[in-house]
């Protein structure tokens, strides 16, 4: 079995086929399986997320500013210089330190696709092993470089330049994790693989991430709390994708912790 590496550069010089309707059909029969549990983590934990975001908020900015709702909308535009460096480093932290929680989704569309089983650790599993500082490394460079162009474009009042900039930058980087985690990439090998996966399919991977958008609009218009449970619609997607690119679900990433290809 080629390694994700060899697969890579296999794909990057002759590309790959990708089929919408087996994705998609793959990806929903995962997310059945993991759509209620899944959401009701989400549920709990943006809960206790924000019981514990406000009580830091509250500790740092004081209580009163927290009932002002303009609080909530900051501006960049209306920061100073050291400010805005506060802003684009909080913002690239926060993202950095969530992402492995993230990445927990995915752990559970693996267990599920395997009819193994998972529970609520399955979601701090990236915690725990070796994949946590490349999963960190990975989305801190992607935020940071996201976050700086799409802040600085706000300053310049373009700020929907700046929208649609970190947009197609979220798009091409959006199999980084999968790769990491799956295909033990370090981080910026990882970031480059999946623009390299990307443009070789870029519009039926578009068409895939549209549907997850729409099924999004569609739980957000369900009371909101909606949302939480299409979420892991966006996780079962990728995982599908990953897989439907590279073919190869034998091994469980877990017992190959540092065996990295690029070693």
């Amino acid at each position: 079995m080629k390694s994700t590496v060899e697969q890579i550069k296999d794909i990057q010089n002759h590309g790959y086929t990708l089929d919408f309707s087996n994705v998609f059909n793959n990806a929903f029969e995962n997310y059945k399986k993991i759509a209620l549990y899944a959401g009701l983590i989400l549920l709990v934990f943006s809960i206790l997320f924000g019981i514990v975001g406000s009580i830091v908020l509250a500790a740092i900015f004081g209580a009163e500013k927290l009932s002002n709702p303009a609080f909530f909308t900051i501006q960049p535009i209306h920061l100073s210089s050291l400010e805005v460096v506060y802003y684009v480093a909080g913002t690239v932290i926060f993202s950095a330190l969530l992402s492995p929680f993230s990445a927990g989704f995915l752990k559970m569309a693996y267990c599920a696709d395997r009819d193994e089983q998972f529970n609520v650790s399955t979601i701090f599993t990236y915690y725990k092993t070796s994949h946590f500082f490349q999963i960190f490394l990975a989305t801190a460079t992607i935020s940071l470089f996201s976050a700086s162009i799409s802040t600085f474009l706000e300053i310049q009042k373009l700020s929907n330049l700046g929208i649609l900039v970190s947009l197609i930058i979220s798009y091409f980087t959006f199999l980084t994790i999968p790769l990491i985690v799956f295909g033990n990439l370090k981080a910026i090998d990882a970031i480059k693989s999946s623009f390299i996966l990307i443009s070789k399919q870029p519009v039926v991977l578009m068409g895939l991430m549209i549907t997850i958008v729409i099924a999004l609009i569609v739980g957000f218009m369900a009371f909101f709390i909606g949302i939480l449970f299409t979420v892991p619609l966006s996780y079962s997607m990728t995982y599908a994708i990953y897989f439907a690119i590279f073919k190869n679900k034998k091994e469980d990433p877990i017992d190959s912790i540092g065996q990295s290809d690029l070693e």
